[in-house]
């Protein structure tokens, strides 16, 4: 009965809206009994009435009073608003950005000094069909290159480095590698003469999607063909072609540039004496896969990337700060950030806050503030997404193999259809498969270390008389230890019998996928080692 009565007192509430609002007082005393009444109660209507009684009750709290001279005025809340000087900061940026003069465009430039350029005038024909009328690479040099040009080590860039690795007369600002190129470093420039470039789709110096297409005179932008680590490696091979190198001493990169490092590999084998490989892998794996998805996805939400039109506006700077932030994550360690931060607060004497609080959020705050506008949003998706496409399998290898005949034999239309973007959403959304057996896949964990897939044996076969230096960090959360142990005993299963295996384990370094940036004493120590 008292349910009862307590529902039928929270309808009356319910309609007699325009009464109770002139009567704040009595609705409050009104809603307080009826609420505690609706409390009482179990069933489902019940709690949708409380549900009901607590929205009405804010609702009301919030309508405007009419004072004895007519004007209305607010009723006070029961708390005071809470402060966002986070979107505060966000919103001030974007219109600063919007208030940059025409003729300049709020978009910034991506450089960090002067470089070299190779510019090649010959199409380049793209792994998936699309094509370059011509292309840049811009690169770096340190070193000098002996009389048979039989010394050079060609280094590969993670995801957002420039070709700037190392200070230089062309560039005196410190590089991404400071302290591993130079004069009796692991990358000695007394010996080698090492080439940096920045990636094909990069925003340094490289043609990518902020490039103009020469065939209209404006920014490719998602008019950018999709790209493969084995396209970057293509563009390069361009580069050495041009310098007169036929081989390489070395082919050496660590993260992205490990995948790379291991495809210049398998696509030019004869032209690459040894291969490091530090913190890589030789296909891409679901989680570093669902990660980089994420990042893209939160700045393609961004309503000023436009669908990737957004040169000469207000870039998508928002979502690239929330994608950077995203990637930090992965790029350190557990471990790491709870002997850097652990729990503490900014500043303990005030009120918790929904804006960066924790040390550890304006950690990840200032690391994705600072990014937001240093590289372009564009390379940034499709860089990544080239990374999530990578995969030495040999099927892998031999449908590329088949797509570009096929494409070289149609020609080089002006609008490739194999190129072009045909995919749709399914239909139904997905669901987990009843079998978990039904969902396996030759992907290895490090809790069940069987046999190398025999795919990918095949794939990493033209290695097989190649010394490989394969590296991993046991910290590293974004390419795991086992990925590289995944490499070497592949390598091994294929024949090679000069794999260098060597994983840094916690105990020497906590700080994940960064170690191969700041460690020089092991990481550096053992590429000297391998190149001697």
């Amino acid at each position: 009965m008292q349910t009862r009565q307590a529902n039928s007192k929270a309808t009356v509430l319910l309609k007699t809206w325009g009464h109770l609002a002139r009567n704040p007082k009595r609705f409050c005393k009104a809603a307080d009994q009826t609420l505690l009444g609706c409390r009482t109660g179990g069933n489902n209507v019940t709690r949708r009435t409380v549900y009901n009684c607590s929205v009405f009750r804010q609702q009301v709290s919030a309508r405007p009073t009419e004072t004895q001279d007519g004007l209305s005025e607010p009723l006070e809340s029961s708390n005071p608003p809470l402060a966002f000087p986070c979107l505060d900061a966000l919103e001030n940026k974007s219109a600063t950005l919007q208030a940059k003069s025409i003729d300049s465009g709020p978009e910034p430039s991506y450089t960090t000094g002067n470089h070299l350029v190779f510019n090649s005038k010959e199409l380049l024909l793209l792994d998936w069909g699309g094509v370059l009328p011509e292309f840049d690479i811009a690169y770096e040099t340190w070193g000098s290159l002996n009389r048979d040009k039989s010394n050079v080590i060609l280094l590969h860039t993670g995801l957002s480095a420039s070709s700037h690795a190392h200070s230089s007369t062309l560039n005196p600002k410190p590089g991404w590698w400071e302290k591993f190129i130079g004069s009796g470093a692991p990358l000695d420039t007394d010996k080698f003469f090492v080439i940096c470039t920045n990636v094909l789709g990069g925003c340094y110096g490289s043609t990518g999607p902020g490039s103009i297409d020469p065939a209209n005179g404006e920014h490719y932008a998602t008019r950018f063909p999709i790209l493969t680590m084995q396209d970057m490696v293509q563009a390069q091979f361009r580069l050495l072609d041009s310098l007169g190198i036929q081989r390489l001493y070395a082919s050496v990169g660590a993260s992205m540039g490990g995948m790379q490092s291991l495809a210049a590999g398998v696509l030019f084998p004869e032209r690459i004496r040894r291969i490091a490989s530090i913190s890589g892998c030789a296909r891409s794996h679901p989680y570093s896969i669902a990660m980089r998805h994420t990042q893209r996805q939160v700045l393609m939400m961004d309503q000023n990337w436009a669908r990737g039109f957004y040169y000469d506006k207000v870039p998508p700077h928002v979502g690239m700060k929330l994608a950077r932030e995203i990637a930090t994550v992965t790029y350190r360690s557990g471990p790491e950030w709870e002997n850097r931060f652990g729990r503490r607060r900014a500043d303990p004497s005030k009120a918790p806050a929904l804006c960066p609080d924790f040390l550890v959020e304006t950690y990840l705050d200032h690391a994705g503030e600072k990014f937001s506008l240093e590289f372009d949003p564009n390379s940034l998706l499709y860089v990544s997404k080239a990374m999530d496409l990578f995969d030495l399998g040999k099927e892998n290898q031999d449908r590329t193999r088949t797509r570009r005949e096929q494409n070289l034999r149609k020609g080089s239309s002006k609008h490739s259809e194999s190129a072009s973007c045909t995919l749709t959403l399914p239909d139904e959304p997905y669901e987990e498969q009843a079998d978990p057996e039904a969902s396996q896949t030759s992907d290895q964990s490090p809790s069940q270390p069987v046999g190398p897939p025999p795919d990918l044996v095949a794939g990493l076969a033209p290695l097989r008389d190649h010394p490989v230096l394969v590296l991993g960090v046991a910290s590293d959360i974004l390419f795991p230890s086992w990925q590289q142990a995944e490499i070497a005993r592949t390598l091994r299963r294929a024949g090679n019998r000069n794999v260098t295996h060597s994983e840094l384990g916690e105990d020497i370094s906590l700080f994940g996928h960064d170690t191969f940036l700041l460690d020089v004493e092991n990481v550096g120590g053992s590429l000297q080692r391998f190149l001697a």
